[in-house]
């Protein structure tokens, strides 16, 4: 064995102990870390000629990098819509990494943690035992395996095996969708469809959620053609919700699949209050939740559920490889899901489920909404900013209060210099034509005391620079 592999062996336990005294380090520090890295600049660094070791590297990087790092899983993250990742979480990761399994053949402890996690997952957000379930990396492959089963089940209304023959039989096809999130446009290039496959319908007034008379009327006008129905149950800029429900309904008249985007809408199920922003989800054919957004688990896992079993066997199955077995015969998870070598990302979430439970994760949601609902309240009643729509769940969607022609430098200023303050990070959007900024609450770590240091300089910095700054 080479030595430094047998140094490093010998080291582990020391080596381990290490990495785990700068991880507390780390973790207990990253609330005075800001919470967006600073642009830098790095020396180039060359692949050594001779190694350095497990310990010497650890420093080397510590030299490197350390003082650039932020607290991106922090407490006041509030672009995008970016989760942290509990105590628990973080363990189920490590020893994921530690084990190094490939979490696909049935016969192993990584299919039962799987099947077990997701068996939890049906239970905390109330979907029946009819959907199947499993990992990916995020919600654009859980939204890209959703439409590929969609794309599979297109071809049967057409006689076609779309993942035998490909796409040729369905190039007029259609995805119906009213505010769609821009990983289903992208999964929607990936497979083939092409984005501008995708027909946008109008909102209702002041919304971004289907006008059903709009959808209704459309449905009317291709009767007889299978479509792909893409619902949101939680939109990026203000957590809008379609009517699940009433599209249901036109299901029962129309041929479509019903694909629903409930990325971090979907927790909207833990919390008895909002639940029934997801009557009707039951009915749809293929889902997408994020874990590491609102679940709180590290980068990357989501999970895709779907009612249609052997379609997903039939998009994704691995043919052509005698040593795999039989597709049909031999359950894997790697015949269902795009990737053949899948890590072990069920365990951290089965780790957070197992800690916190359905109470645990009704607390999160709940306290990341009345904060958000207290933020919306405080910029309704400051004349610095204007709250562009009401707080449904946990984005909070406003502009600055200036003439309309100054709007978007004024919000690309204000941003710059919130983020660089590195107390709190928003993101700039346009909501309905109107320069705007959301902040995205759904960490664990947040508290009131996060939300007063996030407006004290929010305020701050819309006041503009201070005497004598530049």
């Amino acid at each position: 064995m080479n030595q430094l592999l047998n140094q490093d062996l010998q080291q582990l336990d020391n080596f381990l102990q290490e990495i785990k005294d700068y991880s507390v380090l780390f973790l207990s520090s990253i609330e005075t870390l800001p919470v967006k890295a600073a642009t830098a600049s790095f020396e180039p660094f060359d692949l050594p000629r001779k190694g350095m070791g497990a310990m010497h590297t650890l420093s080397q990087f510590r030299k490197r990098y350390e003082e650039h790092l932020a607290g991106n899983s922090g407490a006041r993250n509030w672009g995008f819509v970016t989760g942290g990742a509990t105590i628990p979480a973080i363990a189920g990761d490590w020893l994921t990494s530690v084990f190094d399994m490939n979490a696909s053949d049935r016969d192993i402890p990584p299919f039962k943690i799987e099947t077990e996690t997701i068996s939890m997952l049906r239970q905390l957000f109330g979907l029946p035992d009819a959907f199947s379930g499993n990992f990916v990396t995020g919600a654009t492959m859980a939204n890209f395996s959703g439409l590929a089963i969609a794309r599979q089940w297109l071809g049967k209304q057409l006689g076609v095996d779309v993942a035998q023959e490909g796409m040729a039989a369905l190039a007029n096809a259609k995805i119906v969708s009213c505010t769609p999130h821009s990983s289903s446009v992208k999964s929607m290039a990936m497979l083939g469809f092409g984005r501008n496959a995708l027909v946008k319908l109008p909102a209702l007034p002041g919304r971004e959620a289907f006008d059903i008379d709009a959808l209704k009327e459309y449905l009317q006008a291709h009767k007889g053609e299978p479509l792909i129905v893409l619902a949101s149950a939680g939109t990026v800029n203000t957590v809008d919700f379609d009517d699940l429900q009433a599209i249901v309904a036109l299901k029962k008249e129309y041929n479509f699949w019903l694909h629903v985007d409930a990325a971090f809408g979907a927790f909207a199920a833990c919390v008895p209050e909002y639940k029934h922003l997801l009557d009707g989800w039951e009915w749809a054919d293929s889902i997408t939740i994020d874990a590491h957004k609102w679940l709180n688990v590290p980068y990357d896992a989501a999970m895709v559920f779907t009612r249609h079993l052997q379609l997903q066997l039939d998009t994704f199955k691995n043919v052509g490889a005698a040593y795999l077995g039989d597709p049909e015969k031999d359950f894997k998870y790697s015949n269902y899901t795009p990737e053949n070598s899948r890590r072990l990302r069920a365990l951290p979430a089965w780790f957070t489920l197992v800690a916190y439970g359905a109470e645990g994760y009704t607390a999160i949601v709940n306290n990341n909404i009345q904060l958000a609902r207290q933020l919306g309240t405080l910029i309704s009643e400051n004349d610095a900013f204007r709250l562009l729509a009401p707080v449904r769940l946990c984005v909070v969607c406003f502009t600055l209060n200036v003439a309309d022609e100054e709007k978007q430098t004024a919000i690309d200023a204000f941003l710059k210099a919130l983020n660089d303050s590195g107390k709190v990070m928003l993101t700039p959007t346009v909501y309905q034509g109107v320069p705007a900024i959301r902040a995205a609450l759904v960490n664990w770590r947040t508290t009131e005391k996060d939300l007063t240091i996030a407006w004290e300089d929010m305020l701050q910095q819309a006041a503009g620079p201070t005497v004598g700054e530049d």
